[in-house]
């Protein structure tokens, strides 16, 4: 599986609303090969593309995912607060989104958003069904900060390269959780890295892949310890980075 150095974040959350199918139409249309979303159900099981529990900061609701229907989720616009160009935008069921994806012959990183009090066994088992045949598999990486719902979509896929996320420092039992996961990246947030977690990804043979990347400038040392990719807003901000812009994943995430 090939990952590109610069994967947009949300879809292209610097130019389009979050998480929309504008957004990954405006990845497409810049010449951006990955982008990163994230998906969670709403009350009727309906997997949608969202990363809040709630719509109130990208939507003119105030509504919680786990307490409405698609047909009353798709009646709030979530493209105007980020600009008029964008009034009427609706939320985007994760199938929309598949098959955006693979006509626009894109590379996606899934994250299965497990929000506070929500059920992450239940929300892998209405995600992993629909991945069956939607892409290549070189194409996907579903990623969790949740092990639950990855040691549940192992059991479901076990040939889908999965991604385990960490949201504060990575922890001293981050080996024993790619293990149990059968992972193929570690994906950790930059601002907490610490460069030995760096040099035992690399003795590991896995990708580390770090978010949420806006400042070329501060992250350049990072690139030069081994940090395989970043999931930025905005690849563009990157576009005086030379090195080749694509690698090979080392593990292709199937259990031992």
């Amino acid at each position: 599986m090939l990952l590109p150095r610069f994967i947009a974040h949300r879809g292209y959350a610097a130019v389009a609303p979050e998480n929309t199918l504008s957004a990954i139409k405006a990845a497409a249309e810049a010449g951006i090969s990955w982008i990163e979303l994230e998906v969670q159900l709403l009350a009727d099981g309906t997997p949608v593309i969202w990363h809040d529990a709630h719509m109130a900061r990208c939507s003119n609701s105030r509504a919680f995912l786990q307490e409405i229907t698609l047909e009353e989720a798709q009646r709030f616009d979530v493209g105007g607060w980020f600009s008029a160009d964008f009034n009427g935008e609706r939320i985007a069921t994760l199938k929309e989104v598949l098959a955006l994806v693979s006509a626009l012959d894109l590379g996606l990183i899934l994250e299965l958003k497990v929000s506070t009090a929500r059920n992450p066994i239940r929300l892998t088992e209405h995600v992993i069904p629909l991945l069956h045949d939607s892409l290549p598999k070189e194409k996907l990486l579903v990623a969790s900060m949740n092990q639950d719902a990855l040691y549940r979509a192992r059991h479901l896929a076990p040939a889908l390269n999965l991604g385990i996320r960490y949201d504060d420092k990575v922890p001293r039992v981050w080996r024993w959780d790619v293990e149990r996961i059968g992972a193929a990246c570690v994906i950790a947030n930059w601002e907490n890295l610490y460069p030995a977690i760096v040099e035992e990804t690399q003795q590991m043979a896995l990708d580390l892949i770090c978010y949420t990347v806006n400042d070329p400038k501060a992250f350049k040392p990072w690139w030069k310890l081994g940090v395989n990719s970043v999931i930025t807003d905005d690849p563009t901000l990157f576009k005086s980075f030379e090195p080749d812009l694509t690698h090979k994943l080392k593990t292709e995430g199937t259990p031992g």
